[in-house]
């Protein structure tokens, strides 16, 4: 079993899907990579990228031949200005020519050398293909598939046996919900502690600190940003931003001029039941909205869910306990990471494969969970959280109008963050000698409901409101 690290479920990156974007844009990455280990790199002399099934028949709306070209440039997601994007893209259509790898150019057409086949390829419903002309006059090619959440493998997985050894280093190895809760007993220890142990036999306290310092960063720069910019989304579905004018009812006359001061001023709102509401779907609504127009968001665990997690933990630190400080953040990420790695590992976090369920239903049980231990709840009741959470998520579609990650896609975020915090509260209410469906149950669950759904549910937008919904009618 594969080694999953808080840094593999919880991924910065662009917008707007992890499994379309951000996939393809590291495979390219990686590609690149593998051609200059087997010493061919500067033998290339033209190039075409080939994307199969699910990333060719929503390809367009993800901006996935956007990625793929990204990549080839040799940029990174992580640091690359956002609005340098476009230009570098208009440059390309404009001149035919690539910078691959940022380090030599090459002829390269961005509407005819990349190529959308609507066929899908056995391993994953997300595959591409890189297949290089040398000078020599010989092709070469490999695939990759992207299967949610930003991780991208080969058939053959390449990697797998890294992975299995450095799974059997951690000193708390998990595959399953019993198995976290037997080493909590064993330990007598709470989960984000046995994560952050299993942390630990990767990289040092200080290290750990930086990186979720990082992505709690990104996730309140995305809230910040989203509710602060006003417009309608890119894509041609002409869809109204709708955080800015949320934001601006709810908001208080209280000054602010960052995100972290921002925040503090949220604590002296108004905190009825109506308002506690229109404030997380604003912070989820925000997110999405800058996941959807190719921002900077984080993968938790892929960009069209990006806006659950943050939204919940927001919630906690402006509204449940004025106290909350980093620690919090970290206890909280540190568990929802570890719950989003056991549905990856029983199931899957790719709307290619198991519809929404596997995206909204994913980050709503990581976020009740991770909201349950900072409320004080045992460890039976984080995990009863996120199968409370994920057992009203099951059958979810993935439809999203036009390929878009727009509609339903931003609301399904607010909807999701919603029902994270009403599981933590009944989670917090439930005796786990009571409970009738434990974790592992609903994973499968949502595994064996996956592979029973019709591939029109699962990210193709052949089905559900992609087709009930006509552009025109936008």
């Amino acid at each position: 079993m594969e080694c999953i690290s808080v840094f593999d479920m919880l991924k910065i990156g662009v917008g707007p899907s992890s499994s379309h974007t951000l996939g393809p844009w590291r495979a390219a990455e990686r590609w690149i990579a593998e051609l200059e280990e087997q010493h061919v790199f500067d033998e290339v002399q033209s190039i075409k990228i080939y994307l199969y099934g699910s990333l060719s028949l929503t390809g367009k709306g993800h901006a996935t031949d956007i990625a793929v070209v990204m990549g080839l440039l040799g940029t990174d997601p992580v640091t690359i200005d956002i609005d340098s994007i476009s230009g570098s893209i208009d440059k390309i259509k404009t001149e035919n020519k690539l910078n691959l790898g940022g380090k030599r150019e090459i002829s390269f057409s961005f509407l005819n050398d990349v190529v959308f086949k609507k066929e899908f390829l056995p391993f994953h419903a997300n595959a591409m293909q890189f297949e290089a002309e040398l000078v020599t006059g010989e092709t070469i090619s490999e695939t990759y598939y992207s299967i949610g959440g930003g991780f991208v493998v080969k058939e053959e997985r390449v990697h797998a046996k890294e992975n299995k050894e450095t799974f059997k280093t951690f000193p708390h190895p998990v595959t399953t919900g019993n198995e976290l809760l037997e080493h909590c007993h064993a330990q007598n220890k709470t989960i984000s502690t046995i994560v952050m142990e299993n942390e630990l036999s990767l990289r040092t306290a200080s290290e750990i600190d930086q990186g979720i310092a990082r992505i709690w960063n990104t996730m309140l720069e995305s809230m910040y940003v989203g509710c602060h910019t006003e417009g309608k989304l890119p894509g041609g579905l002409n869809v109204k931003r709708r955080a800015f004018e949320m934001h601006q009812k709810l908001k208080g006359d209280i000054p602010y001029s960052n995100p972290q001061e921002w925040l503090e001023s949220i604590r002296d709102t108004e905190v009825k039941f109506r308002q506690i509401i229109k404030w997380v779907s604003c912070f989820a609504l925000s997110v999405n909205e800058v996941n959807a127009s190719l921002g900077r968001v984080v993968t938790a665990p892929t960009n069209g869910s990006a806006g659950v997690i943050p939204a919940v933990l927001m919630y906690y630190m402006v509204i449940e306990n004025h106290d909350a400080n980093f620690d919090d953040v970290k206890q909280f990420l540190l568990v929802a990471s570890e719950v989003g790695s056991i549905f990856k590992k029983g199931a899957t976090i790719s709307a290619a494969m198991g519809g929404c369920q596997a995206e909204i239903g994913v980050s709503s049980a990581m976020a009740a969970a991770g909201l349950t231990e900072l409320m004080g709840g045992s460890p039976e009741q984080v995990l009863i959280a996120a199968e409370i959470a994920m057992e009203h998520h099951l059958g979810l579609t993935c439809d999203p109008i036009g390929g878009l990650v727009q509609v339903p896609c931003i609301e399904r975020n607010a909807m999701g963050a919603i029902k994270a915090i009403n599981a933590a509260e009944l989670a917090l209410d439930t005796d786990p000698k009571e409970a009738k469906v434990p974790l592992d149950k609903v994973v499968n669950t949502m595994w064996e409901t996956a592979k029973d759904m019709s591939s029109k549910y699962k990210e193709t937008s052949e089905g559900g409101l992609a087709v009930g919904v006509f552009l025109s009618d936008c």
